[in-house]
């Protein structure tokens, strides 16, 4: 049993496969496990915060790459995840390892309130932009609300909403220890925990998209009829892949807020929800390897902009979206990846 999942590592519904594939990854997950001991704290911290992003795209990835519904909502789930996170843990403290309990709840609010909005929008029957419509709406309708919380009668018990100023000063993630609780401080300590987790969720994800769930959804995204004709519950499979994209939004939400121990409205605002369209359409939205790699690399190269032209960054972004959609619409890591297999292609070939 435990074999034939593992087989499911390789698949048609993700790239990468064989000895240097994998041997490939066990390189750069060494080097990843090793970087913390030739950086200093503070380079270590930022890389946390480019890994918390990496969820919210891979969960992008499933939605939109995979089942082909394009949504808005990843940054909604995000702060209702970032959010409940921050109330349970300023309410109910660290202690006894509360924090992680903390983080399940949160991810679970996330997943629950998508089951809700998927199950009106994919019953409904709303599809194609007016998804992406409604989704938007949605998401800035909960930053509009979420901006206007500043005064002091909106609190829920301990924990204060403060508007656009956020909800700041909640606990790390602790883990408790017999000799003393492990606080995850944003530096080496939460940049191993991050790590082990997107390995985990990369290579689930890999195994869940080559099973019958992956194969079903693609079919879906290809021919929705065609898949209903065969017998599938289109509806349902949607539904379920948009709880998926929801639940990993949601952990970036729980991640990001520990990190920096705050969150704000501007989490779910409109430059907020379309950056990671940018990331996974740059990356390749129908694979997962190319989606983590081109979030990655565009998260580095946003910050370097934000650094040393702010002004330019998001004008860049846009000008890299459109790029995207005219020369690659597969994505440029993708297009990359593609002319790199050629040679190995044409060898198989030949042989």
């Amino acid at each position: 049993m435990a074999f034939g999942i593992l087989t499911r590592l390789e698949g048609p519904q993700t790239l990468g496969r064989g000895p240097a594939f994998w041997g490939g990854f066990l390189l750069v997950l060494a080097a990843a496990c090793a970087y913390p001991l030739f950086a200093d704290g503070y380079t270590v911290g930022n890389t946390v915060y480019f890994f918390t992003w990496v969820f919210m795209a891979l969960g992008l990835s499933v939605i939109w790459g995979y089942c082909g519904a394009l949504s808005f909502g990843q940054t909604a789930f995000f702060g209702i995840a970032g959010y409940g996170y921050g109330i349970l843990t300023i309410n109910f403290g660290s202690a006894y390892g509360f924090t992680l309990i903390a983080l399940v709840i949160a991810v679970a609010l996330a997943c629950l309130f998508a089951a809700l909005l998927g199950y009106f929008l994919f019953y409904g029957r709303i599809a194609g932009v007016f998804l992406g419509i409604v989704t938007l709406s949605v998401t800035l309708v909960l930053e509009r609300f979420m901006a206007q919380t500043a005064g002091p009668e909106w609190r829920i018990g301990a924990a204060r909403l403060n508007g656009f100023n956020g909800m700041s000063n909640m606990p790390q993630l602790t883990i408790p220890w017999p000799g003393g609780d492990i606080v995850l401080f944003p530096d080496v300590e939460l940049y191993y925990l991050v790590l082990g987790l997107m390995v985990l969720v990369y290579l689930a994800l890999r195994i869940l998209l080559n099973s019958k769930f992956g194969n079903v959804i693609v079919a879906i995204r290809e021919n929705p009829e065609r898949a209903e004709m065969l017998g599938y519950d289109v509806r349902r499979y949607q539904l379920v892949a948009f709880v998926i994209g929801a639940a990993l939004a949601g952990l970036s939400g729980v991640l990001y807020t520990t990190w920096g121990q705050y969150i704000t409205p501007s989490s779910m605002g409109m430059t907020a929800a379309a950056l990671p369209i940018v990331w996974v359409a740059v990356g390749g939205r129908s694979d997962i390897t190319t989606t983590l790699v081109g979030t990655l690399a565009v998260l580095s190269g946003f910050q370097t902009l934000t650094i040393y032209g702010s002004q330019y960054a998001l004008v860049v972004m846009g000008l890299l979206l459109v790029v995207t959609v005219l020369a690659a619409p597969r994505g440029l890591v993708m297009a990359l990846a593609d002319v790199l297999a050629r040679p190995f292609r044409r060898k198989g070939e030949g042989a």
